[in-house]
């Protein structure tokens, strides 16, 4: 190796180091009526503008992914659904509490797969009376049992302050700067953590 490329690194040492992670942001619920698409394209808005990432909104209702080891189910979405997981280094999940916890849908989703989740960071944005805490406590055990690695700032919405008659997205501004630290703890995660996967 030359001084030079000693000195300033190599054309291929420069592209690795400019590859961008991809992020998915997850949505959690297929329910008719939700308001998690509109959750996941504003963070996707507010993580596009940060440069860092490529991140991509993935919506469980996408896939078909009946209940795990239903019998005659049409499971013609899980190759799909491990492909787009796979492809993934980082999560944002959105995350909507129901009945103190999340949804069937999402625990069905991360119970079809295994070593696609496997050594990855994750953030956490939920919803719900109480911001839906309890929903993103129980995802967490849930994370940790697929070798997630699940980051500490957690955006909390209210139903009541961040949303207009329950159904309209309006958040809070402190609520963005929530997202771009969760967001700062999530892309040097998921970058140590790829290393491990190589």
């Amino acid at each position: 190796m030359g001084f030079f490329s000693k000195l300033f690194g190599t054309k291929q040492e420069e592209e690795q180091t400019m590859e961008k992670l991809n992020i998915g942001i997850i949505l959690g619920s297929t329910r008719e009526g939700r308001v998690s698409p509109q959750v996941g394209a504003w963070v996707k808005e507010l993580a596009d503008k940060r440069g860092d990432a490529n991140y991509t909104v993935i919506d469980i209702a996408d896939y078909k992914l009946p209940f795990l080891g239903e019998p005659g189910a049409d499971a013609s979405g899980a190759v799909a659904w491990s492909e787009i997981i796979a492809k993934q280094d980082g999560f944002v999940f959105i995350v909507q509490e129901y009945n103190h916890s999340i949804t069937a849908a999402l625990k069905n989703a991360l119970d079809f797969l295994r070593d696609e989740w496997n050594n990855k960071a994750a953030g956490i944005v939920s919803y719900g009376s109480v911001g839906g805490a309890r929903a993103a406590e129980h995802l967490r055990g849930i994370l940790g049992e697929l070798l997630v690695a699940d980051v500490r700032v957690h955006p909390a919405l209210s139903l009541f302050t961040d949303f207009e008659n329950g159904t309209e997205f309006k958040p809070k501004e402190v609520q963005a700067e929530s997202v771009n630290q969760m967001l700062d703890q999530v892309i040097p995660w998921s970058t140590a953590l790829k290393t491990i996967r190589k």
